[in-house]
Order: structure tokens, then C-alpha cells, then sequence
């Protein structure tokens, strides 16, 4: 089963300095069928103006993985945490039994993000947070894993939850698959650039697709294409 979700369809809010699209409930867009997609729970588009951002607020209990697709970020909390991650890397913090943060766009010129959150599958841990680079050569015409819960990703971000986001670059005619360990997974896919084909579907940046009881997915790229994908278990 592929659901299309277009990005037109997508919940969002303009609050001029944020412009987001939300493909699951957030804030104040609430659709009960686009709740959370077995631990994904949420994944926004976000824009952000230069020399704005979200200022310090707390967090618990979250996996909060951003994947940065133009611009840069820059993070501190009150673990004393700073960094500044650029497009095509990502950062992940553990929210764990709490921590404050705040987001900026230090840039002259806009960020965008995705900005991905999964339910945890531990409880009462530490909040932790890290930044890694993953350059884009190095996942062409395959997935590579940039946050997960799975031991055998080892050159990944880790998160506390049953779960990986991946990436990969497609050039144009180019193919790309993705194998679920069973079909009871739930993936959600998005291209962050690009046009693609899966399953004879069509989507073009910022379009996303919910993905159940598949073993494999295959997608083509009719323009070059850089895709964000989550492999993510039931939620209980």
C-alpha cells in the first residue's frame, strides 16, 4: 500500500519569519487521519528567513532528526551543545527526560529543513545531541542511513527508537530501492528535490508518500532527485 500525499494537501502555517507544511498533526493543523504513521510522528517542511529561528524551548521524550536542504542551522541547548549544520547533513537530538534548545538561521539567505520526529523506544535516558556530515556522493543511487536505532548502521546518527532515516541521490534515469526487514513496517517518503516515479506514482519535491505492507519499493528519478526516507515500527 502507497497513500500519495501531495504537498498541496499538506497542513501549514505562514508566520513570516516560518513558513511551514506539516505532513502529520502539529500545532494547529489537526487531521485525525494524518496522526502519526506507526512512530513517525511528525515531518515539516520548514522555511526559515535569515536571522530568525526558534528560540530556546524544552522538549522530552522525542527523537528530533533534522535533515537540513539549504542554508544551515545552528543549534545550542542547555547542555551546552552548539553546532552549525549545513545542506545535506543532519542533526538528531534525544530529548529524552528533557532539554531545552533553540533553532537559528544565522545565514544571509533562507534555510530549509525537514524536520522529522519518532517516538522513542526507551524511556528515563539522558537527552543527548549530535551533528554529522553525509556527503551526497556518497549515497548516490542508494540509501544510506543518517539516523538509527539499528546497531548494524553504524556510520549513523543514533536515535532511541525502532527506526532509520535514510538518503539517497538519484540522477536522473536513475534507480534506487529500499528493502524493509517485513512488510509491517511503516515508510514515508519524501524528495527533498527532484521528480520521481514509485510503484507508477509520481512525485515532485515536498510531495510525500506513506508506505505499508511492501517488502520492497523501487523509485525512479525523471529529474535528479535527493530523497529523505523513514523506515519506522508500529506504534503501540
Amino acid at each position: 500500500m502507497i497513500e500519495y500525499r501531495p504537498f498541496d494537501s499538506l497542513g501549514g502555517a505562514n508566520h513570516g519569519w516560518l513558513n511551514a507544511k506539516h505532513h502529520f498533526s502539529f500545532a494547529h493543523y489537526h487531521d485525525p487521519k494524518r496522526v502519526n504513521w506507526g512512530a513517525l510522528r511528525v515531518w515539516n517542511d520548514d522555511i526559515i528567513q535569515p536571522g530568525t529561528g526558534f528560540p530556546p524551548h524544552p522538549h522530552a521524550d522525542m527523537e528530533i532528526i533534522t535533515y537540513v536542504r539549504e542554508g544551515a542551522i545552528t543549534h545550542r541547548d542547555d547542555l551546552g551543545n552548539q553546532g552549525r549544520t549545513v545542506a545535506g547533513d543532519v542533526q538528531v537530538m534525544s530529548a529524552g527526560t528533557g532539554i531545552r534548545h533553540s533553532e537559528y538561521n544565522v545565514e544571509s539567505t533562507i534555510t530549509r529543513i525537514f524536520q522529522i520526529w519518532i517516538l522513542p523506544n526507551q524511556h528515563g535516558q539522558p537527552p543527548s545531541w549530535g551533528t554529522k556530515p553525509f556527503p551526497k556522493h556518497g549515497r548516490t543511487n542508494r540509501f544510506v542511513a543518517l539516523a538509527s536505532g539499528f546497531e548494524e548502521d553504524e556510520d549513523a546518527l543514533p536515535i532511541r527508537s525502532d527506526a532509520r532515516v535514510s538518503g539517497a541521490t538519484v540522477r536522473a534515469g536513475g534507480t534506487v530501492e529500499y528493502q524493509f526487514s517485513d512488510a509491517h513496517r511503516y515508510g514515508y517518503l519524501v524528495p527533498a528535490v527532484g521528480t520521481i516515479e514509485i510503484n507508477g506514482i509520481r512525485l515532485s519535491a515536498g510531495d510525500g508518500v506513506a508506505i505499508h505492507d511492501e517488502n520492497i519499493v523501487r523509485i525512479t528519478a525523471h529529474a535528479d532527485a535527493e530523497l529523505i526516507l523513514v523506515d519506522a515500527a508500529a506504534h503501540h
